[in-house]
This record gives C-alpha cells, sequence and structure tokens, in this order.
C-alpha cells in the first residue's frame, strides 16, 4: 500500500459507557488518547455503532478496537461489518490492536469461538501469568512472568483461531492475550484504564462481586506493564509511520 504521510492511527470506538461512567471519566476513545498522550493529528476517531464508515486501510497506519458494553455474540450489524473490516485489515497486514470487546472481535473475525465466560464475570484487578516463550515478542518481551491487570469482562474467546498463539491466561479466562500474526495483537484486559477509571466502572457495575473489588481499590497498586503493552503497540505504529514519511519523501 502507498500510505500518506499523515496516515493517522484510528481508534474504531465500539459503543458508549453508560452515561453515568461517561459522565465522569469520558468515553473509551478518549482513555487512549490520555494514555498514549496523542495530539489531534494523530489519531482518527470512527464509531460504527452511529453508522461511520470505516476507514480504507490505505488512508491509515494501524487500528485499536476498542472495548464496549455489548456482547459479540448479539451480532449487531455495525459489529459484523467491523469483523469484515478486521479480516481485511489484517490480510493486509496493518498493525492492528485490540482490547476486550475489540480482542474477542478480532477472535471472531479470524474464526475463533467467543461466548459467555463459563466461569463468569472477571472484574477488577486481577492477576495474568505468560504461558509462552515471550522473549521475542515486541510487545511483550521484558515482562515478568506474572502481573496485575484491570479487567471487566463477561464474554470470553473459548476457542482462538487456529492459527492463532495464546501468550496469556488468567485463573477465570484462557485467552488473555492472544497474538493473531507480527502484526495483529489483541489482550482482553484494558490497558488503557487507570484506578480512577475502573472505579468508575465497578461504582456503576451490577455484576456479583464489583462491589467488592471496588472496596479493595484503594490498597492495590496501580499496574504499570498494562500501560507498557500499549505504549509498545503505539511506539511501534509510530516509528511505521516515520518510516512510511520517509520513504515516501524521497
Amino acid at each position: 500500500m502507498d500510505l500518506p504521510i499523515y496516515a493517522p492511527l484510528a481508534i474504531v470506538q465500539m459503543g458508549e459507557p453508560p452515561t453515568a461512567i461517561a459522565a465522569e471519566v469520558g468515553e473509551q476513545y478518549q482513555w487512549f488518547v490520555d494514555r498514549l498522550g496523542l495530539e489531534s493529528h494523530e489519531y482518527v476517531l470512527i464509531r460504527p455503532y452511529r453508522g461511520d464508515r470505516l476507514p480504507d486501510p490505505d488512508r491509515i497506519s494501524a487500528a485499536i478496537i476498542t472495548g464496549s458494553w455489548s456482547m459479540v455474540t448479539d451480532h449487531a450489524p455495525w459489529s459484523e461489518i467491523t469483523a469484515a473490516w478486521i479480516r481485511g485489515v489484517h490480510a493486509l497486514e496493518l498493525p492492528l490492536l485490540g482490547i476486550c470487546y475489540g480482542h474477542q472481535l478480532i477472535a471472531y473475525a479470524l474464526g475463533g469461538i467467543v461466548a459467555d465466560n463459563p466461569r463468569g464475570w472477571e472484574g477488577g484487578l486481577q492477576q495474568v501469568r505468560i504461558t509462552a516463550r515471550a522473549d521475542d515478542d515486541p510487545l511483550l518481551g521484558g515482562l515478568p512472568g506474572q502481573f496485575a491487570v484491570w479487567l471487566s469482562h463477561l464474554q470470553t474467546v473459548l476457542r482462538p483461531p487456529a492459527e492463532a498463539r495464546v501468550l496469556a491466561v488468567s485463573p477465570r479466562d484462557d485467552c488473555q492475550i492472544i497474538r493473531y500474526s507480527p502484526q495483529t495483537f489483541s489482550l482482553q484486559f484494558h490497558p488503557e484504564f487507570s484506578r480512577s477509571l475502573m472505579a468508575s466502572c465497578l461504582r456503576h457495575s451490577t455484576r456479583s462481586g464489583a462491589k467488592e473489588q471496588l472496596a479493595s481499590l484503594q490498597s492495590q497498586t496501580e499496574p504499570e506493564w498494562p500501560a507498557l503493552i500499549l505504549q509498545r503497540f503505539y511506539e511501534n505504529w509510530r516509528n511505521n509511520r516515520s518510516g512510511l514519511a520517509n520513504s515516501n519523501a524521497a
């Protein structure tokens, strides 16, 4: 693809938070913008649930598929359209990162199975464990074998796509990190979350165990490793974009 030198990162927001949460901490795209310190010219916001047209792959340089309060198994038309778009972006080897709903949607789009987690809702601060050799992985290299993450999900990837590689698990979920290709990667947990954001989600949740998780937040240390994974994805995208710009300028 002949990418323009200004090709931005696409943030594909998969729905809106409940009104009370949005009033406290904003919408999903803003969480990524804040966490990564993105300038307005560095990203484009796409909201498929509002009818936004997904961008042509030759007009972006990478994409993040966000979490959602919807369920992949609802097969909403806008979600199915996004799944088809994911297949195209993946085939073109464009950098792609899925988070929570986005993680599940990528797995579903590429042939995996997504359903309600038979172990129930997983939320709050939990531990994930690396299960495969990841020293050479550009996003996971140097991370500890186990680390804490922010989570809030009811559905899960029950079976990953045939050629995907599961890199991490948790006590309630066997697919916390999946790599599908050198460019396509997804996380069940939320690297864009902060303690205050997690607290807002728990405060307005009706899930069993949410209030207990909320009560324990102040005594828990803010996790650092998930944000590093997200930062590495961003740096890889930025370096790729810079390389394309230099190539096009030449």
